[in-house]
């Protein structure tokens, strides 16, 4: 899950003037004149990004989810209006175990996006969760990230849950009709009595990442309305179609 103190990461890009002086001629004519100076603006790398707080905006509704699931307080952050610094990835091997996190997009290596919104639906007794969440990246970065999704359930199709130490098996295939690409992954164990279903997928520079547990079908059909759901709402809130 990302941590509030994520919003006080501000990405300041700052653009300096340079000034071209032409070349002196010599004369003391005072027509001889100086070059204008022109200012050279550095591109911004989040334009045309959307900040968190349109990204919120984005969220499926309670609608959306089984009745028996409410919103889980902690579990609704967002960037807000400001951009935070990009992450560095870290290249190290995955680790497996954080496809069981709410926020599982982290084992790609990245944190997260640039901007970001997130809400957490459970039924009273925490057996069932479902869990939405839009990050927002810049320039290429989202179809890198799409990429170590799927490099991350490749390297992950069998692996150990400490907590319960109960083997997890995995399995991952990539889903049409879903943004620009999607890819979806199954978790299972002997020692569960249902699996988790998630769904990353890329909505140009966003990648939409949802979690569930809710259904007999290890959480297939919730996952994949909910996946939906956001994705329509992204691209209308992107102005695509």
């Amino acid at each position: 899950m990302h941590l509030p103190s994520r919003l006080v990461q501000v990405l300041a890009v700052a653009a300096l003037p340079l000034a071209l002086t032409a070349c002196s001629t010599g004369s003391s004519d005072s027509s001889d004149a100086k070059a204008p100076a022109k200012t050279a603006k550095a591109k911004d790398p989040n334009a045309g990004l959307l900040t968190g707080s349109r990204l919120k905006k984005a969220l499926a509704p309670a609608s959306v989810f089984p009745p028996e699931l409410t919103p889980v307080a902690e579990g609704a952050v967002d960037s807000g209006g400001q951009f935070l610094a990009p992450a560095v990835r870290n290249t190290a091997k995955p680790d497996c175990t954080k496809f069981e996190n709410t926020s599982w997009l982290d084992v790609t290596g990245y944190k997260g996006g640039v901007s970001f919104a997130q809400g957490d639906y459970a039924n009273k007794d925490q057996t069932e969760e479902m869990v939405q969440e839009i990050d927002e990246f810049q320039g290429t970065t989202a179809t890198t990230v799409m990429k170590e999704v799927r490099n991350a359930a490749t390297a992950c199709a069998t692996f150990t849950d400490p907590s319960e130490h109960a083997k997890v098996k995995l399995s991952g295939r990539s889903t049409s009709g879903l943004g620009d690409e999607a890819y979806t992954i199954t978790l299972t164990s002997g020692q569960w009595e249902n699996g988790t279903t998630l769904v990353a997928a890329r909505v140009g520079t966003s990648v939409v990442t949802v979690m569930s547990t809710a259904g007999g079908d290890n959480g297939a059909a919730t996952a994949a309305k909910l996946a939906g759901h956001v994705v329509g709402s992204l691209k209308a809130a992107a102005g695509t179609s």
